[in-house]
């Protein structure tokens, strides 16, 4: 399983610190977990490989394309900052 951590401030309350934990088993394409932390409370999800597809369906994107842009938004850390806004909610 490979994981990653980045740190991230959401455009909905910006002076605040996330820390965002993504893993995955062969391919991001195929379904990932998430862990949410703000170093008090934490929260998790899956995302399924039907949920990928369902939402790249649902916004009329290339399947591969939208895998694509989940993991510069997910994994690229840094270097993806000012390109991706996190809102929490």
């Amino acid at each position: 399983m490979e994981k990653t951590l980045n740190r991230i401030h959401p455009v909905s309350d910006p002076e605040a610190t996330y820390f965002l934990q993504v893993s995955w088993e062969k391919d991001l394409g195929t379904g990932f977990g998430l862990l949410l932390s703000d170093c008090q409370c934490a929260w998790t999800g899956t995302v399924s490989e039907a949920d990928i597809s369902r939402e790249a369906a649902e916004i009329e994107m290339d399947r591969e394309k939208y895998v694509q842009e989940l993991r510069r938004a997910l994994l690229a850390g840094e270097e993806s900052a000012g390109k991706y806004n996190f809102v929490i909610s």
